[in-house]
């Protein structure tokens, strides 16, 4: 029994990992990763570059996520007795460790004179990254489309440049390295990373009606 069930789940992985739109994450990562190298090129890096070129590779990288629960099968396995929670878990799981291998090819190709406190845009970047997934999962629950993440990534696109400048000065996320604010603007930064879990988490359940269903004519 248990040699069956773990083949099982050696086989739900696998097609799972078979479903993750491995193409919009890699190309994400890669974009990301010649954000901060290509600088480089032209000579050393300012002091304060490392700090926006960072968070530019990790708004990018973001939006490759934002791809990650797009199935172009949804309407087809539905019905399916895995739990839409677990696929979209696992999902989840096979692509954190590309991410966190990414992240540390990021952090390293920024020089150390250049780089910003690696724990503070660390958090940053992982609160950028599951806002995005938690977007595609508010999508993913709200919609009966099975691939929403191009309208989903535009989105978030739109929301990452002009947050900057819509965020009220006490608000403000995005401050530089020695400002007053920056203990402050990284508290939200958690608030935004524990916020976005709780709404991915709360999104990855199977909907009870669809809403197609719910605002189809006559019904």
């Amino acid at each position: 029994m248990r040699r069956s069930d773990g083949g099982a789940r050696g086989a739900l992985v696998v097609a799972v990992a078979r479903t993750v739109p491995w193409r919009a994450v890699g190309a994400g990562a890669v974009v990301g990763l010649l954000v901060v190298g290509l600088p480089r090129l032209s000579g050393p890096l300012a002091a304060w570059l490392g700090l926006p070129l960072l968070r530019a590779a990790a708004l990018v990288f973001a939006l490759g996520l934002t791809f990650l629960l797009d199935d172009p099968a949804r309407r087809l396995t539905t019905p399916v007795p895995t739990r839409r929670w677990v696929r979209s878990g696992l999902r989840v799981a096979l692509v954190a460790p590309v991410a966190a291998l990414w992240w540390t090819a990021a952090l390293a190709l920024v020089p150390a004179p250049a780089r910003p406190p690696i724990g503070a845009v660390t958090l940053e970047a992982a609160a950028t990254a599951v806002l995005a997934v938690a977007a595609a999962a508010v999508a993913v629950r709200c919609t009966d489309e099975p691939e929403p993440g191009p309208s989903v990534a535009a989105g978030f696109l739109t929301l990452g440049l002009l947050a900057p400048l819509l965020l009220p000065t006490r608000w403000n996320l995005f401050v530089a390295v020695g400002d007053p604010n920056w203990q402050a603007a990284h508290v939200g930064w958690a608030a935004v990373l524990a916020g976005a879990a709780l709404l991915g988490a709360a999104c990855t359940p199977e909907p009870t009606h669809s809403l197609r269903a719910r605002v189809a004519p006559g019904r």
